[in-house]
């Protein structure tokens, strides 16, 4: 923008890259620049605090468009084809343009889609048998009913890579019937008929890296299974669809979807052919929550979100309760709203590619797409993916990285609202919805929640409930000074409330006596002390002497990590401290346990 030939901001002197580091080092005043502004994510992706045009970036190519006629899928599981016509209608009339029927048993084309508009609509469908036959019934009806071959919209996945990844197995006849159903469909050009999954990866807690990486390895398995049942090449590459999951990580997922779009490219060109793909992205299982559930509607609207600026061709949008709850009519419907409200309310898909030329995305682009072509040649040397999987390198890859990320969501590190941050302690939560933790079958992968281990937690609590139908008690006792009293009995409430214990207001006191005599005599079950350090050299003896000679069953932590007193205080009877680097899982568990003695009524 300029005024009389001048560029805006002309009378100022361009900073150099140099000197905004010599500035932020001079503000850290000697910390780390690395440590404290380079973020690091799961991916190995060192993302830097600021870019200009001195970082001479190198942008990926063939990222995608960005959709202006995305596909809101609505996954609908047919028990009946009268059942599924009748929601099939009910989500055209609420705004949806995508209808993924789920066919587990056998069912009639014709009256599945009674009434719906091939050519407006888009249809797909998740096969669970290996029969060709409903693919065959379903090309001679689109035939019958559409006009232009063109308009048929829409994929079919037999979940061959899901079912292998998840159970172990492949059958050939499996393969067969993909290549069958390939042969139906070669009149429609927008119907693809080779599905490759890439959702159970990070489902089963890989980083975006791996996802793209094995997705691509699994799709390079399937080419060559139906080169060698003589599907011609291009036919291969104008059939294929693939589904990836959508994380929470924002950025980092629009940049996933974007490099998977290079990389699929840059396959076909290996093979000599142009690629026709679309490029799906489903809501991730390891994101969600069961407690504080309808958080999940907030992650839903941010995944989506990333997916379509990463110029995805359709979404597909879980229910916010769909992790302990049947498909129900409400639920469905606010999901479909999800992406119709981001098309029509916020305008997503009336700008073209708009996060194109953004250095920050533009860098962690290349940088997902260079480093997932590394790993994805890695696996092909180890004979591909098949071989690759079959020996558990794959499942072995993805376990270290899914220890790492329950590390870190363990420690806060890694923040989940209602989960780990920010407890919703005004809910009640049926003990039997809750995890257990994590079942463990190395040989496959296991779509999860990233929370089962803080679930495993708070179900022990909603069973103490269950029992003793009290809840466990959390007083948090403060004295000293203000700031810090404050600011530790908020991180207790903020860190203690992930059990699901009824913490009550902080109780403030002028004298340390007082302050150990009334919390020790009062009902509840666990006691935090909340002041300053200095305070606590001063008087957390005292405090711990006073309470532990009114009350030795009561559990009694302390905020902070004074580590000079510690073998003091807890040979005293402190049972322990909570601060920034505790493990919440380690932590509370071992509250539960003092707290589950010493309540009589679950005494044998």
């Amino acid at each position: 923008m300029s005024t009389n030939k001048r560029t805006l901001f002309s009378e100022f002197e361009p900073v150099s890259m140099e000197q905004w580091v010599e500035q932020v080092n001079k503000d850290l005043k000697g910390a780390d620049f690395e440590k404290k502004l380079v973020w690091n994510n799961l991916s190995k992706i060192d993302i830097q605090p600021f870019y200009n045009a001195q970082h001479n970036l190198e942008f990926v190519t063939n990222t995608g468009e960005n959709s202006t006629n995305l596909i809101n899928y609505r996954n609908i599981v047919v028990t009946s084809a009268e059942m599924g016509n009748n929601q099939a209608h009910k989500a055209i009339s609420e705004g949806i343009n995508g209808l993924l029927f789920t066919i587990e048993t056998p069912i009639l084309v014709d009256k599945l889609l009674n009434n719906i508009n091939l050519s407006s609509v888009s249809i797909s469908f998740i096969l669970k048998t290996n029969d060709s036959s409903f693919a065959r019934d379903f090309f001679d009806y689109a035939e019958q009913n559409i006009k232009d071959p063109k308009n048929l919209n829409g994929y079919f996945d037999l979940q061959l890579i899901t079912q292998y990844v998840t159970k172990g197995s492949i059958e050939p006849t499996q393969l067969n019937t993909l290549c069958n159903i390939v042969k139906l469909g070669k009149l429609y050009p927008n119907f693809k008929t080779i599905t490759v999954s890439g959702t159970t990866y990070l489902d089963a807690g890989s980083n975006q890296v791996q996802e793209v990486a094995y997705t691509l390895n699994a799709l390079v398995y399937v080419i060559e299974q139906c080169l060698e049942r003589e599907i011609h090449i291009e036919t291969i590459f104008n059939n294929i669809h693939i589904q990836l999951a959508i994380g929470s990580e924002y950025f980092i997922e629009i940049s996933k979807f974007r490099a998977f779009n290079s990389l699929i490219h840059a396959l076909a060109a290996h093979y000599g052919v142009t690629v026709k793909h679309i490029l799906t992205g489903k809501t991730a299982i390891w994101s969600k929550s069961i407690t504080d559930a309808h958080t999940n509607l907030l992650r839903a609207t941010t995944e989506t979100m990333s997916a379509i600026l990463g110029n995805v061709d359709g979404v597909l949008i879980d229910a916010y309760d769909s992790e302990f709850n049947n498909q129900s009519e409400f639920s469905s419907r606010i999901a479909g709203n999800i992406a119709t409200i981001l098309k029509e309310e916020s305008y997503f898909g009336n700008v073209s590619n708009p996060v194109d030329g953004s250095y920050y995305i533009e860098e962690v682009s290349t940088k997902i797409a260079e480093k997932a072509l590394v790993l994805f040649k890695a696996i092909e040397v180890e004979g591909g993916f098949y071989k690759a999987f079959e020996s558990g390198l794959i499942q072995q890859q993805i376990a270290l990285i899914r220890q790492e990320k329950i590390k870190q969501i363990s420690q806060r590190r890694l923040p989940m609202v209602g989960v780990n941050k920010y407890p919703n302690l005004m809910e009640s939560v049926a003990s039997e919805i809750l995890s257990s933790g994590e079942t463990k079958n190395p040989e496959v992968l296991t779509p999860r929640r990233a929370c089962l281990e803080i679930e495993s937690i708070r179900k022990v609590t909603e069973q103490i409930v269950e029992k003793t139908k009290n809840r466990p008690i959390v007083e948090l006792t403060s004295f000293g000074n203000l700031t810090m009293r404050k600011a530790r009995a908020a991180f207790s409430y903020d860190f203690i409330g992930v059990s699901g214990f009824k913490i009550l207001a902080e109780q403030s006191y002028a004298d340390v006596e007082k302050a150990a005599e009334s919390s020790a005599k009062s009902a509840s079950n666990v006691v935090v002390i909340c002041s300053s350090d200095e305070d606590y050299d001063a008087h957390a003896l005292r405090f711990v002497q006073v309470f532990r000679a009114i009350n030795k069953d009561k559990v009694l932590l302390l905020a902070g990590n004074p580590v000079n007193l510690l073998e003091t205080l807890t040979a005293l009877g402190l049972d322990g401290c909570i601060h920034i680097k505790s493990d919440v899982v380690e932590t509370i568990s071992g509250i539960q346990k003092k707290v589950q003695k010493n309540i009589k009524s679950l005494q044998v």
